[in-house]
Parts: structure tokens; C-alpha cells; sequence
């Protein structure tokens, strides 16, 4: 019997994780660089870094929405967003803008760079009217490359948001 109910619930997690995401729809605030190395302290952004932040936010975006998220427009909420410095951490102004969107989620991620070396990276969805988290994962990244990062954005949606 136990048997049975394990094989059984392993079959079931893909249609699972299929139905939280099909047809629903999220507000994607896009990835925030956190840079508190003394780099970015001396130097400021670098281009290569605000490429990289855009890469990671286009593959997050396509992979939500090749597994049915309907990513909603934020013109409504432009104002708010530019005066945020970090939507991931924002004392819940993501839910709200969600909920004044019409999303059912709030999708927001980050990137904290400590060095050339460590950085981090975390990206996380809630529901917007309970503000419950459905998934979410931080993982460490070694080296400051496209490589890396789309590496640690990949690992991130495969084995966390859509197992």
C-alpha cells in the first residue's frame, strides 16, 4: 500500500507543478543586482553585469512562460517599481503591485554579488492574494560569467520551480 501511494504521488508531482502554473498568471518584477563587493562600491554597474541581469530575466521569463504563466504587463505600476530598490525585498510592495495587477503570483528575484568569485542567487514566487510561498531557492554561483549565471538560473527553475 505504501508502496503503491509513493509510486502514485511520484507520478502525480509533474501534473502537480503543471497545474500551479497553467493558466494562471504571474507579475515578474525581474532580477535585482545586490553588488556588495568592494567593487561596485568603487566602481559603480558594470555593462557586463546589467547584460548579464538582463540574460538571466529573459530565460526566467520564457521558462514561465513555456510552462503556461501568463505574464502580465507592469506599465500600471511603473512608478512604484522605479521608486523600489529591491521588489524581492520590499516589505510585501510586490504583493500589492501583484494584486493590483490581477496576478495571481509575484515572481521577484535577486543577485548578490559578494565578489568576482561568490555571488548568489535567488528567486521566489508568491501568491499574491496570501502572500504564501509556492517556490523558491537561493543558490551560490562560483565565477562572474554568462556561464555561471545562466547556470544558477537553470538549476533554480528546473529543480525547484518546476519539479
Amino acid at each position: 500500500m505504501i508502496r503503491t501511494a509513493s509510486l502514485l504521488a511520484l507520478l502525480a508531482s509533474p501534473a502537480i507543478a503543471d497545474d500551479l502554473w497553467q493558466g494562471r498568471s504571474a507579475a515578474f518584477f525581474g532580477v535585482t543586482l545586490i553588488d556588495t563587493s568592494a567593487e561596485g562600491e568603487m566602481n559603480g554597474p558594470r555593462l557586463d553585469e546589467t547584460a548579464r541581469i538582463e540574460m538571466v530575466e529573459a530565460q526566467a521569463a520564457r521558462a514561465l512562460r513555456a510552462h503556461g504563466l501568463r505574464l502580465v504587463d507592469l506599465a500600471p505600476v511603473t512608478g512604484e517599481l522605479a521608486r523600489t530598490r529591491n521588489p524581492a525585498a520590499c516589505n510585501g510592495c510586490e504583493l500589492r503591485m501583484a494584486r493590483r495587477l490581477g496576478a495571481d503570483y509575484a515572481v521577484v528575484a535577486e543577485v548578490q554579488k559578494v565578489s568576482n568569485l561568490i555571488l548568489s542567487m535567488n528567486l521566489y514566487v508568491r501568491d499574491a492574494t496570501t502572500g504564501a510561498q509556492l517556490r523558491g531557492l537561493a543558490v551560490d554561483i562560483r565565477g562572474n560569467t554568462d556561464e555561471s549565471w545562466q547556470r544558477g538560473m537553470r538549476y533554480i527553475l528546473e529543480r525547484n520551480l518546476f519539479r
